[in-house]
């Protein structure tokens, strides 16, 4: 039997064993106190606490409630206590347990701490945000602390917030892993994503086991436009997460956006399998089989999908994308409005207060305002329709981002071109690409009549001057679309690739106004594409360019449609998955009939489609 003194020395003993990490020469020194005072408090405390650590949280709260009723004046008991009902999710009496430990010690940080974690999970923000600053006035240096302010933080939004506590917390403990995960959430909700990939990356190697982190960091990677590096931590985090819906989502995004249909098919098929119901992977997945050409089984699943939410505009958006591809127009364009409930308004578009014009009320006599969406494409494309509304007794006013007012002025039935505000009075307005809707166009009814766009006459002289007398056929150039178009990877051409199919003698103009990098180099050693990209100022200048040349080849940009609105002959070269206005399994487009179209035959296959231009060129 132990006396007194050697219970207190046993005590130090298992302390010391339990710090080191080794729990069961710990738990065999406690039970000896106990075999001899059972009612010792420590030894109940720290037995708990050993039981806690184990996971076995009632045994915990068991013990420490033995050595309470033995010495009921212990905070830390109190504070441990808490903490074993936490894990419990036993949150009210949790909190009593740590405001009893902080009754007692005022000065306890890790209670001050613990109640903040509690109180953070009843969703009582505020009052966990007081707890963890009572914690860092005791305890300035608690990365703990820094960490789960900046979760609170995360949770209400306060993104800046949350990356200030998380930035003190690694600062305070460089290898806390779980901050740097943190930390990247935070910057990635913020738009920061070089910072987000090293925050992650941290995390990763740190704790190369850490699957959200990888998960994470390969999402990073995606938004960077990164794909082999985003394909390689989705895979690592598959590789020790296999069951992780989010990961198999996520690879299947990534497949997608390197145009590999059918793989991406079926990861979003196996984070279904992992998730029924997993809605992001579901909508994923019909998007997938729409840029497969599966348009039906797309269809199917944007159904099932508003079976469950009928009033899911980003559902609908998407529905419309696909009908539209099929050429089922009459029940695209309707679905199509949805965009307002999925992007908002566009930056350039006003909000008007007038009412909305979508074909039902007369206009004759009434001012119509059209106004700008999306893109510069979108826009050029629509402005066809202008001269049926003037037909039908309207005036109407335009409003165009400054690249395109000369040649919307050119436009049959144009009364005025705005760029900015103030917009002037009118009495209906209509987006452009609402235009359709309005008109009940169908693929019989487009309004297919070119030229419905000329180039202003100065503009016209100078580039006829520029040019000067032809000496071969003309042809114009446009490889590449905006960076930030989110199929850019799919639909813009590598410029070598272009260059190096350039063998039928042609005089070669460029119609880009930007260069990626290393495209200007590039034309600079080959020599043979001459460069026109200081003097396109505005469209009106791409457009006088294009009106001195016999044909214009060109990815689908702004420029296919500036082209084809000009009535000149345009070869538009289309991914195997295309926009929906180009419709399916076509050479020719009913919506500019100078355009013919060379599709890629399997995804990313532009060799064939530089082939079939190379034949065709010959040929002509």
């Amino acid at each position: 039997m132990l006396s007194a003194t050697e219970a207190r020395n046993v005590l130090q003993a298992a302390l010391a064993q339990h710090q080191a990490g080794d729990l069961a020469a710990a738990e065999a020194l406690y039970r000896r106190i106990l075999a001899a005072f059972p009612q010792q408090p420590d030894a109940l405390h720290f037995l708990g606490l050993l039981a806690h650590q184990r996971g076995e949280h009632e045994a915990a709260v068991a013990l420490m409630d033995q050595s309470l009723k033995a010495a009921p004046r212990q905070a830390g008991c109190y504070s441990n206590r808490g903490n074993a009902l936490f894990a419990l999710g036993r949150l009210d009496e949790a909190v009593a347990s740590f405001r009893q430990a902080l009754a007692l010690d005022r000065n306890l940080a890790e209670a001050h701490l613990n109640l903040g974690n509690a109180l953070q999970q009843q969703g009582l923000s505020d009052e966990a945000i007081a707890s963890y600053r009572r914690a860092l006035r005791l305890k300035p240096q608690s990365a703990d602390t820094h960490y789960n302010l900046g979760r609170v933080a995360e949770s209400r939004g306060q993104f800046a917030g949350a990356i200030r506590s998380f930035r003190r917390a690694v600062a305070l403990r460089p290898d806390y892993a779980e901050a740097h995960f943190s930390l990247g959430n935070a910057l990635q909700a913020g738009g920061e994503v070089d910072a987000a990939i090293a925050s992650y990356g941290q995390a990763v190697a740190l704790k190369p086991d850490f699957a959200d982190a990888h998960n994470n960091l390969g999402a990073q990677y995606e938004a960077a436009g990164r794909l082999d590096d985003a394909m390689a931590s989705y895979r690592r985090a598959l590789a020790l997460a296999p069951e992780s819906p989010e990961a198999h989502n996520n690879l299947g995004n990534a497949l997608q956006a390197l145009g590999q249909f059918d793989d991406a098919i079926a990861s979003y098929r196996t984070a279904l399998e992992r998730r029924p119901g997993y809605e992001a992977a579901l909508n994923n997945l019909a998007n997938a089989l729409q840029a497969a050409g599966r348009l039906d089984e797309a269809v199917a699943i944007y159904d099932r999908m508003l079976g469950l939410d009928p009033g899911s505009a980003g559902v609908r958006w998407n529905k419309a994308f696909a009908l539209l591809l099929k050429g089922d127009y009459a029940a695209g364009w309707p679905l199509f409005e949805s965009r307002w409930q999925v992007q908002g308004r566009h930056p350039d578009a006003p909000a008007p207060a007038q009412p909305l014009w979508l074909g039902e009320q007369p206009v004759a006599g009434r001012t119509v305002l059209i106004h700008h969406e999306q893109g510069l494409g979108d826009t050029l494309q629509m402005l066809r329709y202008v001269p049926l509304l003037a037909d039908r007794g309207a005036r109407v006013v335009v409003q165009v981002p400054p690249p395109l007012a000369a040649l919307a002025a050119s436009v049959a039935g144009v009364s005025a071109v705005v760029t900015g505000e103030p917009l002037p009075e009118f009495d209906l307005h209509c987006p452009c690409m609402s235009l359709p809707l309005a008109f009940g166009t169908t693929l019989a009814t487009i309004p297919a009549d070119v030229p419905y766009l000329a180039v202003p006459g100065a503009i016209g002289s100078t580039w006829h001057s520029r040019l000067g007398a032809r000496a071969r056929p003309r042809v114009g150039l446009a490889w590449s679309g905006s960076t930030t178009h989110r199929n850019d990877r799919q639909r813009s051409l590598p410029l070598a690739m272009l260059l190096a199919a350039l063998d039928v003698p042609r005089d070669w103009h460029s119609l880009q106004t930007e260069y990626r990098t290393g495209d200007a180099g590039l034309l600079a050693a080959d020599g043979r594409v001459r460069d026109w990209s200081a003097e396109l100022g505005d469209l009106a200048d791409t457009a006088g360019l294009i009106d001195q040349l016999d044909l214009v080849i060109t990815v689908d940009t702004s420029v296919a449609h500036l082209a084809g609105a000009l009535g000149k002959p345009v070869w538009v070269l289309l991914p195997f998955g295309p926009d929906y206005r180009w419709l399916l399994d076509r050479t020719d487009s009913p919506w500019y009939p100078t355009a013919r179209l060379f599709r890629q035959p399997a995804p990313g296959d532009w060799a064939a489609v530089l082939a079939a231009v190379t034949a065709a060129l010959d040929a002509a």
